[in-house]
This record gives structure tokens, sequence and C-alpha cells, in this order.
């Protein structure tokens, strides 16, 4: 019963989102970087940060107890990413933001005393440099959601079936928040985007129980439920690297950008494909015994042999 209250809520507060975006004309309008070409709602993803605060309605002796440094790491993020999606902030308050938001997460996760010190600044790297991830695959309709949708399924499965991390309820609640967005972003013509506010909320919460998996566990196998992400940065990163590109200026290099943009490929069909792959790669990585080091070899080797050559295809056929 308490879940079905959390979609009702959940529905009627991103329909209650709409017509404020709609009143203040809060838009992602189309450029020739965007793989889109219609204006669009954005900041849907306002419905994470949302997602907590029901949860804390629900839940409001564990809220105060121990998820307050997780909250306010959320929200601070994401107020940061929904004022950056109405307008441009510099890069110097946003990961301000961003850094404090990690000290939280990290505390929040126990992670200051079950790491050693030096393992703190390699933490920092990971973390961030995942949240822009996130943010950087954000780009057509239903990736962010389905991505999400899978890792989260995987992580609950993990809780009732492996080993128990975290409370249910922390890891269903943005589950549930996932299938609401993806009622409005998986489709053909989606009502909304996500924004920073969502891929960046999103990404936190992922993060964090991922974070609070590998503390209980103390096995970082489980990096690699958001390894297809993970591949698909980092390679097209040194790619611009080696073009001397700025990684940090927006750009049409990814994979999922030449498959929508020139190959015409439906959204719908790509955002799927990526989530059909991470979910295959998930079912190994729990079923699995083997050490990281094997696992990094068994999995980046053959994925990363086909993303290059995928990529090297489309960019030969349509001479990029």
């Amino acid at each position: 019963m308490e879940y079905i209250a959390v979609i009702i809520i959940l529905f009627i507060s991103i329909v209650l989102y709409f017509r404020v975006a709609d009143k203040y004309n809060i838009i992602d309008r189309p450029n020739h970087r965007s793989a889109h070409t219609q204006i669009t709602l954005r900041g849907g993803g306002i419905i994470f940060p949302i997602a907590f605060i029901v949860f804390c309605l629900f839940h409001v002796r564990d809220a105060v107890d121990h998820y307050w440094p997780f909250g306010l790491g959320l929200l601070a993020i994401c107020a940061i990413s929904f004022i950056d999606d109405i307008r441009n902030l510099s890069n110097k308050i946003r990961l301000s933001v961003h850094f404090v938001s990690v000290i939280l997460l990290l505390y929040f996760t126990d992670a200051f005393n079950l790491m050693p010190f030096w393992v703190w600044p390699v933490m920092f790297v990971l973390i961030i440099g995942t949240l822009n991830a996130y943010n950087f695959m954000d780009g057509i309709n239903g990736m962010t959601g389905l991505y999400s949708l899978v890792t989260l399924s995987s992580l609950l499965y993990i809780n009732k079936e492996v080993i128990m991390f975290t409370d249910e309820a922390f890891i269903i609640y943005p589950l549930l928040a996932c299938l609401v967005f993806l009622f409005f972003n998986f489709r053909k013509k989606a009502k909304c985007f996500a924004g920073d506010v969502g891929s960046m909320g999103i990404a936190f919460w992922v993060i964090a129980l991922i974070t609070l998996l590998i503390m209980k566990t103390q096995d970082y196998k489980y990096i690699l439920l958001l390894s297809i992400y993970g591949m698909e940065v980092v390679l097209t990163i040194i790619e611009r690297i080696i073009l001397r590109e700025n990684i940090f200026e927006a750009h049409r290099r990814h994979l999922y950008q030449l498959f929508a943009n020139e190959k015409k490929v439906s959204h719908l069909v790509i955002s799927f494909m990526y989530a059909f792959f991470q979910s295959i790669i998930n079912i190994f990585l729990i079923c699995s015994e083997l050490p990281l080091w094997m696992l990094i070899l068994i999995i980046f080797i053959p994925a990363g042999g086909v993303y290059l050559g995928l990529k090297w295809s489309l960019k030969k056929q349509y001479g990029l």
C-alpha cells in the first residue's frame, strides 16, 4: 500500500512540475549538438529528490537518525543542478557543491572509517567522475531512466538474495521514481527530459547504494554495475584527447549519439540496448565469484572491442 501511495504522489508531483516548467519556460531547445529536434520541458528529473522527500515522510525516524547526510548531499547537488538547468553556473560553484555532496555521501556510507585515508582521494575522483559520466550519457529519450532501472533492480536483487546492505525501501523509492519518469520520457516524443537535476540526482542515489554495498562486502567488483557507462565515457574521453578536443565541451562523439544522429536509430531502441547489455553484465557479475581484475578482462575486452568496432564502422560510413 505504501508503494502505491508513493507512485500516486510522484505522478501528481511531476504533473504539477510540468505546469510550473511550462509557465516559467523551463525548456530544452535543440541545437546542432542535440540528439532531439523538438522543444521539450526540462528538469523532469526533479522527481528523484522529490522521491527522497517522500521517503523521509514515510520513514521519519530512519531519515532523522541515519539518512540525513545522504539527504543533504542529494538535495544540494540537485538544487545546484536545477539552477544550472535554468541558467549556466561557473564550474567552480558546481564543483564546490559536488565536493561537499561527495563528502556527505562518503560520511553516510561510513567510507571514512572503513577505508584507509589514502583511498579517499581516489573515491572522490571516481564518484565525481561517475556523476559526470551519468550527465554525459543523458542525451536521448529513455537512456537515464532505463539504465538506472536496470542498476537499481540489480541492487534490489542483491539486497534481497545475496547480502542485505541497506533498507529495501531505500532502493525501491528511486526505482519507482524511475518508472514514473519513464512514463513521461520513454516515448518517441518525450514529455520531459531529466535535465542535470535528474541525471545528477539519480546518479548520486545509485552511487550511494553501490558504495554501501562495497563497504558492506569489501568487494569492489560492484563498480561494474555501471560498466557500460564507464567504458563509453572513458573511451570517448580518450578519443577526444587524441583529437585534441576540449573534453568539457558538448559533443556528438558518443556511440549512442552516432546511432541517433547519423544512423537515425530510434532513441527508444538505443536506450533499451544499453540497458539490456548492462543487465547481461549484471547477471554475470552477481552469479560470478571471479576476482575484480578477471571480471574486468572478461567484460571490457570483448565489450570494448565491439564498442570500438561499431564506432569505427559508423564513423567510416558517415565520414566522421
